[in-house]
């Protein structure tokens, strides 16, 4: 079935969502910077904050379950974070967790600039690009430009915690180190958000009826983000058996 146009249920229901994942944020942030559950690698402070608004409800469960600090990370250890990581070998994580949690966490690093550079980069389409298209359709524009955003965005990610572990290696040394960590992983999830957008904008409405200026579209994106990280699962999987990539 192909829409036509918005049924009022698709709305309430976006709306509903999209309240829901922006609280669940708002829970995560008020917990790490008034509460002070500060995350012992810095930009982990703002990828669970991110992670929630397209995982929702779910978001803040994974914050709570997998990378919320515990008391003896917090209350008991006042080293910087070089000390931390040779205290531990060389590893950063908060506690032991299982294998498939400390995959999850490492899949919140792409996930949250493949989040940031979709958003910036539907919006740029649509306000600066309308109109051009690629084989008939601006899909493919919207593609390009999401994957360009997403994928400087999710380096930038994944090298911040890189070269604040390791200070003494060269810019550039970090920098490929952040991209052979990331880049299959952020393929894998763009895989998963591509599939979905293809889905919503080619058989479920039809052209034209959606677009960013509506709920429904971003409600549409968040079920492809969600669905994003799930594909990007495997991906992380392999990096981390192959250590290439920290588990987390």
């Amino acid at each position: 079935m192909i829409f036509s146009s918005v049924p009022s249920w698709m709305d309430v229901i976006a709306y509903v969502y999209i309240a829901i994942a922006i609280i669940s944020s708002l829970i995560i942030m008020a917990d790490i910077f008034i509460r002070g559950n500060r995350q012992m690698m810095p930009v982990m402070d703002y990828v669970w904050p991110i992670t929630s608004l397209y995982l929702s409800v779910f978001g803040l469960w994974a914050y709570w379950e997998m990378g919320r600090p515990d008391s003896m990370n917090m209350k008991g250890m006042k080293m910087s974070m070089q000390e931390h990581m040779a205290h531990m070998g060389g590893h950063m994580h908060h506690k032991k967790k299982p294998f498939w949690q400390s995959i999850f966490v490492s899949a919140t690093h792409c996930g949250a600039g493949c989040e940031i550079g979709d958003f910036v980069g539907e919006w740029a389409v649509f306000l600066l690009l309308t109109g051009v298209t690629v084989a008939g359709s601006i899909l493919y524009i919207e593609y390009a430009v999401d994957f360009i955003l997403a994928y400087a965005l999710g380096i930038a990610f994944q090298y911040i915690p890189i070269s604040q572990a390791n200070p003494k290696r060269s810019k550039f040394s970090n920098l490929k180190n952040a991209v052979k960590a990331d880049s299959l992983s952020l393929i894998a999830f763009e895989v998963g958000l591509f599939g979905w957008m293809a889905i919503f904008n080619l058989w479920l409405f039809a052209p034209g009826v959606i677009n960013p200026s509506y709920v429904v579209y971003w409600f549409m994106m968040q079920i492809g983000m969600f669905l994003g990280h799930f594909t990007s699962y495997p991906a992380n999987w392999l990096l981390v058996r192959a250590g290439i990539k920290e588990g987390m």
